[in-house]
């Protein structure tokens, strides 16, 4: 076995290269890598704008009555300038009229004479939204390498970006091994287990903002493992197999891995769960790990192993998302020979352990929030003792 430490150098380190970028339409960038630093093409805001409705008029006239001039919506031009004891009323957006200094709002003003205003506070900030404030023309408004999110998507928007260069997304081969496995909408029959990892793992795939490819369940013979292998290392640019990687009598997924040309670099790991772990890189840039198949172990090794790697192919440059907290509880365990990861809760700003009966009970993750990692030769968390915690 190797420590989870050096699996993860390993696996970062043979990603030597990162996926070809392309252009796509910003509409459907959602949840795609910046290939590019964007730029804005324009001063915003373009003008000096009113913050709110109001009235548009000089600060140093606020005493005295005030003349409505002009009646001033967003997206029309002032046709007047604004005069000793005059004001325009304005809307929310509108330009700022030449003579005005500042914006006061509707509710602080009362009507006095046909046509005139009195403001009726004492001071007023200038409400006023000034040119440039916000972005120069030429400024980065966003940085190569983030994951685009909805704000992004208004950011391109304002200042143009309508076709901006992403990194392909990684197309990620799913297959799961066993006679005993079949899919969701079969009733079992005896010794025999609905497919969940190959589902969870499209899932992830997709959360990761990778390309999911199920090519569904593979026979338990050394000639359709092959063959299946082989076929998705030259179709994928990482294979995903879950079951067949430990040490049973038909489990000899290793040996096929390394007949399709699989240079495996690690087969077990010193964690808990996802010990019979196996990682190999193929020719041209392409890499295939052979997951437990339980589906706690699978899940956790795809979290913390394979969707670092897909961050790596699209060049992903955003920090992690691992949070210090608190234990709310003590957690104990019997043995610490391996690195160990349990699911919490977090309450209160606390990190609590979830009842866990293992890497089969899945459902115990079902309201879980994270992970947090127990070091080897450690057998105790201690209440209040700060952990990372991983989302989940």
């Amino acid at each position: 076995m190797i420590k989870f430490e050096e699996a993860f150098e390993i696996v970062q380190s043979s990603a030597k290269l990162i996926l070809p970028s392309e252009r796509i339409n910003f509409t459907s960038a959602m949840g795609r890598i910046l290939a590019e630093d964007v730029f804005s093409d324009i001063n915003m805001p373009p003008f000096d704008k009113s913050a709110m409705d109001g009235f548009a008029c000089r600060k140093e006239d606020l005493k005295s009555d005030l003349e409505v001039i002009e009646v001033l919506p967003a997206g029309k031009v002032p046709e007047r300038i604004v005069g000793v004891n005059q004001c325009t009323k304005i809307m929310t957006g509108a330009i700022i009229p030449d003579g005005a200094d500042c914006v006061i709002m509707v509710e602080h003003t009362e009507d006095t004479d046909e046509g005139k205003i009195r403001f009726v506070k004492e001071n007023t900030n200038t409400n006023i939204c000034y040119f440039a404030e916000d972005i120069k023309k030429d400024d980065q408004v966003l940085e190569k390498g983030i994951l685009i999110k909805p704000q992004h998507i208004a950011v391109m928007a304002s200042v143009g970006c309508t076709n901006p260069l992403v990194y392909k997304q990684p197309l990620i081969g799913i297959i799961s091994t066993g006679d005993e496995i079949v899919e969701p909408d079969r009733i079992p029959g005896k010794s025999q287990i609905r497919n969940s990892n190959g589902y969870q793992l499209i899932a992830q795939v997709l959360r990761a903002g990778a390309v999911p490819n199920y090519i569904g369940i593979t026979e338990d013979t050394k000639e359709a493992t092959f063959q299946t292998i082989s076929t998705a290392l030259n179709e994928n640019d990482i294979v995903l197999l879950t079951g067949g990687v430990s040490m049973g009598d038909f489990d000899f997924v290793p040996e096929i891995m390394e007949k399709a040309g699989v240079d495996i670099k690690f087969r077990t790991i010193a964690v808990q769960p996802g010990k019979p772990t196996i990682f190999g890189t193929h020719e041209n840039n392409k890499f295939i790990f052979g997951l437990p198949g339980n589906p706690v172990s699978s899940y956790t090794q795809f979290e913390l192993l394979v969707r670092p790697l897909i961050n790596k192919l699209m060049n992903v440059t955003q920090k992690s998302n691992i949070i210090s907290l608190p234990m709310g509880a003590d957690y104990n365990r019997r043995k610490s020979v391996r690195k160990s990861f349990i699911p919490i809760n977090i309450v209160d700003g606390m990190a609590y352990p979830i009842e866990y009966h293992g890497s089969a009970h899945i459902h115990s993750y079902v309201n879980a929030d994270g992970i947090v990692s127990i070091a080897i030769g450690k057998v105790k968390l201690e209440k209040g003792e700060s952990v990372d915690v991983r989302p989940v």
